[in-house]
């Protein structure tokens, strides 16, 4: 996952995309994984491969810079445990989960700092569990860079409470200051939107993570504001915030 940075210069943008591979040789499961990774993440910008061979994932790993890798357990030729032995020995950022029926395997895992075990057939909460956690933890080592009237400040995602577009400036609230910088509402909706932002006006992107109710025509904040939630807008805001405090709650 990945968000650059706002700076004073050239800016550069790229939109978040979280990229998984799933490799596991029944291809009922396979095809079930990724129907319920779908299923637990239908908003997110979520890039899926899917393998039916270690082998084959290997020489793609090469190529593709995957944050999350989903393996069976029990495969032929090369079973889940040495495939990600192979893995952990070029690529220790590349976070890892096993998908098996036997949890007597779940000790060996340690020895590649495995995320999580996923039991077969596995289940949306599972993966929107394992998701949540990537998120939150990039979300809190990304930072925006903004300049206030002396410095330049590296911000937490995190800290962001809501930004209000004005005229062609961002207005950016967060837990500590206000800042206004030259840029395109549109464009940090895209950017913001694997951290839990949603538009929920023509002129506003709240952090879901600050939101506190959800009224007809406005958004509470937990720094006690209210921002204005549009009708256009009100049933795709509702939605997002069921998502993340499902997704929160597990």
């Amino acid at each position: 996952m990945s968000i650059i940075t706002c700076g004073m210069g050239k800016e550069i943008r790229k939109v978040v995309t979280m990229r998984v591979a799933i490799c596991d040789d029944e291809i009922i499961e396979l095809n079930n994984t990724r129907k319920q990774l779908e299923i637990a993440y239908r908003n997110l910008d979520l890039s899926i491969d899917v393998y039916d061979s270690g082998k084959e994932l290997l020489k793609a790993v090469e190529q593709k810079k995957y944050n999350l890798i989903i393996l069976d357990i029990e495969m032929p030729e090369i079973d889940g445990i040495s495939l990600a032995k192979i893995i952990r020995e070029t690529y220790e950022e590349i976070a890892l989960c096993f998908l098996t029926s036997h949890v007597e395997y779940a000790l060996k895992g340690y020895e590649v700092n495995a995320l999580r075990y996923l039991t077969k057939p596995v289940k949306a909460e599972q993966l929107s569990e394992v998701i949540t956690y990537l998120i939150e933890k990039d979300s809190a080592q990304k930072k925006l860079m903004l300049k206030d009237s002396e410095d330049m400040n590296l911000v937490p995602i995190k800290d962001v409470i809501y930004m209000e577009a004005q005229n062609q400036d961002i207005k950016i609230v967060t837990e500590q200051k206000e800042y206004s910088r030259r840029y395109n509402i549109k464009d940090y909706e895209d950017e913001l939107r694997m951290y839990n932002f949603v538009r929920c006006h023509r002129s506003f992107l709240v952090n879901m993570a600050h939101v506190v109710r959800i009224s007809k025509n406005e958004v509470m904040l937990d720094n006690k504001e209210s921002i204005p939630l549009s009708r256009t807008k009100e049933k795709q805001v509702k939605e997002a915030l069921l998502s993340y405090v499902k997704r929160s709650a597990i």
